[in-house]
């Protein structure tokens, strides 16, 4: 592990400033649950760590009707246990519960949930100069691949392993930064980038931008969401394949869908077909499984996972009849 520098900022101002202090290169330290990983396993080489830990305008939830502002230093456990995002938001609740273990949760934030680096097995070892590291081969597409993207994934594969992005993405989120050069409001889709944007990152934030908040608009009684995950195992794990559905339903018919998949994409994937084919459907004639195949349309899984076809459309089906026999 190399030696590197610990300092706290006590504003976002501040934080991006030190970000770019010298040049020397620099991470942002929130919970730290993720970053830590990366730099005992020579993955990341931070000269410097800048903590958010002290900056409490970073932290906290509130709702209105307005909709939900939620702290990107906020933890994952108390997304998890806010009895308000359970009932207005409960897609978010069930991903932020599903995450790791207690500890984990506890300690975790939902801003670096959000910014988590894959856990592809060749990008986490320093034996392998891969594409996300800036090599010029991706290792996975030949190499062992059972945990990778069947979506996507033709120039990396490594899959984005955050629950809660799917389930914000189903529910339509956007995301508040801040940098020197002021305030921005990105979509879910504008923020995280697939590989063909930039292989090396996983997210459109800029060097010295800071993620400040994430905002999810006002629901209504009839919005319903729900999140469903597939893992190896039970405890601390990540998802092989997931999906967030978050569906609007008035007088028996739906008039919004929205279908997001995790564990099967570099980015959180968009099922549009699928959403497509539920829209100023009544209820009593959609045909669930019929939306789980539309959601792996045009899939192109690699030689270990194309299981996670068959899972992925499983899911959505089940998380359609879940919400549908719900009225």
């Amino acid at each position: 592990m190399n030696t590197f520098e610990f300092v706290p900022a006590h504003s976002v101002a501040e934080a991006g400033e030190l970000l770019t202090a010298n040049e020397a290169p620099a991470k942002i330290f929130a919970g730290g649950t993720d970053l830590l990983g990366e730099i005992k396993q020579g993955v990341a080489h931070p000269a410097r760590l800048v903590s958010l830990q002290s900056i409490a305008a970073l932290r906290g939830i509130a709702l209105g009707d307005d909709g939900a502002r939620i702290g990107a230093m906020t933890t994952i456990a108390e997304i998890a246990a806010h009895p308000q995002i359970r009932t207005r938001y409960t897609a978010l609740a069930e991903a932020a519960d599903s995450v790791a273990t207690p500890q984990i949760r506890n300690t975790g934030t939902l801003g670096g949930n959000l910014c988590q680096r894959p856990r592809c097995w060749y990008y986490r070892s320093p034996m392998f100069d891969c594409r996300k590291k800036g090599g010029a081969r991706c290792f996975a597409h030949d190499g062992a691949n059972k945990f990778h993207a069947i979506f996507d994934g033709a120039i990396c594969p490594a899959v984005h392993p955050s629950d809660t992005a799917v389930a914000l993405t189903a529910l339509d989120a956007q995301v508040a930064t801040e940098s020197a050069d002021g305030a921005r409001l990105l979509s879910m889709q504008d923020f995280f980038a697939a590989p063909g944007v930039d292989v090396t990152s996983e997210n459109a934030l800029r060097p010295d931008e800071i993620l400040t908040a994430v905002i999810i608009p006002p629901t209504t009684t009839n919005l319903r969401s729900v999140y469903l995950k597939a893992k190896e195992r039970q405890a601390m794990d990540f998802a092989l394949a997931s999906v967030a559905l978050a569906v609007e339903i008035a007088d028996d018919t739906i008039i919004s869908a929205r279908i997001a998949l995790g564990g099967v994409a570099p980015v959180p994937y968009r099922a549009h077909s699928a959403e497509s084919a539920m829209l100023s459907k009544g209820i009593s004639d959609i045909d669930a499984e019929h939306i789980g195949r539309l959601a792996v349309e045009g899939a192109t899984p690699l030689t270990d996972n194309a299981y996670k076809v068959r899972l992925a459309s499983s899911l959505v089906s089940r998380a359609v009849r879940t919400l549908l026999s719900s009225e």
